[in-house]
């Protein structure tokens, strides 16, 4: 049993840590978009999101200043300094499978200074930039930027490329209300992850919402966003989506009020990401009845 229990531990950490569960997690915000839409979701432009976020976030976390850093108790970290050459293995091919994906959809060519803009936030967002104080600074280094990096980027890819990817204007109002509902919903999740490393960006002079406002301030700033997105209830939802869109808001409002930095890599890894499968799950469940799945 222990044997078991040891075996299924790793494949977890496996799953967490390689940013597969965060994989899933965009692709699931993007085919809820299309969900709303009662669109079949393009198999190619799912897989280009799923294969894409493996991508960055496996190249942030095997960039050499950061691999460098003292991974203290976080088995997280610990896990990925293991494990950095598989990483790399799997940002070099997940970046050529989402290479090849982008080619092979002419769609998305259209698409390319919109997506180009997203994926250099998303590169130079680790990417040290400027050194300064005898250390390198990127995006997320500026003062408190780096929660509305993260927002701003992940509702522009799950809410604004499926608009322009199904030909709709991004001002459409049904269209920016999905896209500020989704941007306060991973706003909310980011500060979670500020609690997270709130004493080594105090360390690393990085100043976050934790650290100017205190971690109970961040907490309300956070329920804040995301009692306006329960809010934002765009135009034309069935009622049945408008019930499921309001259970991952309470989920995530749990995460938020009970994140401590001293909790479990697998609270942040497992819960906090998990509220965007949830949210996924839950429009998934509204709409089951309509067959609305790959294509």
């Amino acid at each position: 049993m222990s044997t078991l229990f040891h075996l299924l531990r790793r494949c977890l950490d496996a799953v967490l840590y390689s940013s597969t569960w965060l994989a899933g997690a965009a692709l699931g915000l993007m085919w809820a978009t299309f969900l709303f839409w009662q669109v079949h979701i393009p198999a190619r432009l799912g897989g280009l999101i799923f294969s894409a976020t493996l991508f960055l976030y496996n190249l942030d976390s095997v960039l050499p200043y950061k691999q460098g850093q003292h991974p203290g108790l976080s088995k997280r970290k610990q896990w990925m300094q293991r494990h950095r050459r598989t990483l790399l293995v799997v940002a070099l091919v997940a970046g050529l499978v989402a290479g090849a994906l982008f080619l092979l959809d002419a769609r998305l060519l259209r698409l390319t200074p919109f997506l180009l803009h997203l994926g250099l936030i998303s590169v130079l967002y680790s990417m040290p930039l400027l050194k300064r104080q005898g250390r390198w600074w990127a995006l997320r280094d500026l003062p408190l930027l780096k929660v509305f990096l993260i927002a701003y980027v992940w509702a522009g890819v799950t809410v604004w490329v499926p608009a322009l990817y199904l030909g709709r204007e991004l001002m459409e109002p049904v269209v920016w209300l999905l896209f500020l509902r989704r941007f306060l919903f991973i706003l909310a999740l980011a500060f979670v992850f500020d609690i997270r490393d709130h004493t080594k960006d105090q360390a690393t002079g990085t100043r976050t919402f934790p650290g100017i406002f205190g971690i109970r301030t961040t907490k309300y700033i956070a329920l804040g966003a995301l009692a306006i997105a329960a809010a934002l209830v765009p135009p034309g939802t069935p009622a049945g989506q408008g019930v499921a869109l309001f259970l991952p808001i309470v989920a995530a409002a749990l995460v938020i009020w009970f994140a401590e930095e001293r909790r479990p890599d697998y609270y942040f890894a497992l819960l906090t990401d998990g509220v965007m499968v949830l949210q996924f799950l839950a429009v998934w469940w509204a709409t089951r009845g309509q067959a609305v799945g790959f294509r």
